[in-house]
């Protein structure tokens, strides 16, 4: 008969959000046991994850309480000003940063740093156990714990599970817990290139009729492109010889970094919608992309994660410390209506814009020039969009 073993919480998912929990939580003293579906290590390799992520300042923050940002702020490009035009027209949104003080708006870090990072931080806690090639095939919930069991009948028992295995999240489904989704009908292609001119910590968004074209400044002089397009034209784009596509990409950036050339790989990832229509259900918690899924327009999904994370783990810290049920019906509550108005919000935002922006049809051409002129002129709306992108209230 396979045994059960037992900890405080189970996280099922090690990728950026599931192992920041398992810190935060690991730092208080719970015991904590983090299951992935794939072996770790195809996690640190280059051609696993392509992207970068923009760690927002209120993100940095959370990362430099629970431990974590030491070991990857040598990665880390601060965003000092940020740009936003409308294609080719003249109009434009410029954000300074020291309009809103000394710090920069957030820092753009390569995810296998991040990831290396997490997993630095996380081997300093003897009471994390991470456990690799474990899928999940049945999962339990009683009033007092819940239990997942493996394809291997191994069963792990815990007070509280908390679901951070992505979109298509196993948990989430057999937890009984539905969700609002829809498909763009785009993909982002993601690439590396370098430049002969430096970027001086400038993140530029440029929106195109087809979709938007950021330009997120790397260490040295380097950049990352999330490069948006239908999808039914980015297999084009990725088969293209070198010199064409990166005569596409400078159409696109522009002169303002110089020569060009493409460094490391192609990716590509299609671009959805997801929301939860809950972030709980008995004894199981539900964060990060598991909760939500949003197009990357503003660059804010892994932020939101990172905000599910602070928000959960001091609720069950607060239980912990008081000696109460770190997994009950009432810290599960509290959470989710915690983050659902944050998390809603930002789903909002960034479906508007992507809609608003990805079109050519004139009276909304002129309605968001108007738009992105106006904001500009306002410096109490401005200071509040500032605020907003970096993750801060004040």
């Amino acid at each position: 008969m396979p045994t059960t073993e037992n900890y405080d919480v189970i996280i099922v998912g090690a990728g950026m959000v599931g192992m920041s929990m398992a810190i935060a939580l690991a730092r208080v003293g719970l015991n904590i046991a983090i299951i992935e579906k794939y072996n770790i290590d195809t996690h640190f390799e280059e051609k696993f994850d392509g992207r970068v992520s923009a760690i927002a300042l209120g993100s940095k923050h959370i990362l430099d309480n629970i431990g974590v940002w030491e070991f990857m702020s040598e990665h880390a490009e601060p965003i000092w000003d940020i740009r936003v035009t409308d294609g080719t027209t003249p109009f434009f949104l410029h954000y300074d940063h020291t309009e809103v003080g000394s710090n920069p708006f957030g820092y753009i870090v390569e995810n296998r740093y991040i990831r290396h990072a997490l997993h630095q931080a996380a081997a300093s806690h003897k009471n994390i156990k991470l456990i690799d090639n474990f899928s999940v095939e049945d999962l339990n919930q009683t009033e007092y714990n819940a239990t997942i069991t493996g394809k291997d009948n191994e069963t792990l028992s815990a007070r509280l599970i908390i679901a951070a295995d992505g979109r298509i999240s196993q948990v989430r489904t057999m937890a009984g817990i539905g969700t609002t989704t829809w498909n763009y009908g785009q993909t982002a292609i993601v690439t590396t290139i370098e430049h002969s001119l430096a970027h001086n910590g400038l993140a530029q968004e440029r929106f195109f009729p087809i979709g938007p074209f950021a330009v997120l400044p790397m260490t040295g002089n380097r950049s990352s492109l999330v490069w948006v397009e239908p999808d039914d034209r980015v297999k084009l784009y990725l088969e293209l010889p070198e010199d064409e596509f990166v005569q596409e990409i400078s159409e696109r950036v522009g002169d303002y970094l110089g020569d060009i050339r493409t460094i490391g790989g192609r990716f590509s990832y299609p671009l959805s919608m997801l929301h939860a229509k809950k972030y709980a259900s008995m004894r199981v918690a539900v964060i990060g992309d598991a909760a939500h899924g949003m197009h990357p327009i503003a660059g804010q999904g892994v932020n939101l994660g990172f905000r599910d994370v602070a928000a959960l783990s001091e609720l069950i810290t607060k239980q912990y410390n008081l000696g109460l049920d770190i997994g009950g019906e009432d810290v599960l509550a509290n959470y989710d209506n915690l983050r659902k108005f944050d998390n809603i919000s930002m789903l909002a935002i960034t479906d508007i814009l992507n809609r608003l922006f990805s079109n050519n049809i004139l009276p909304i051409r002129v309605v968001r020039d108007i738009g992105l002129w106006t904001v500009g002129r306002l410096p109490i709306v401005k200071k509040l969009f500032m605020k907003h992108a970096m993750g801060v209230k004040n």
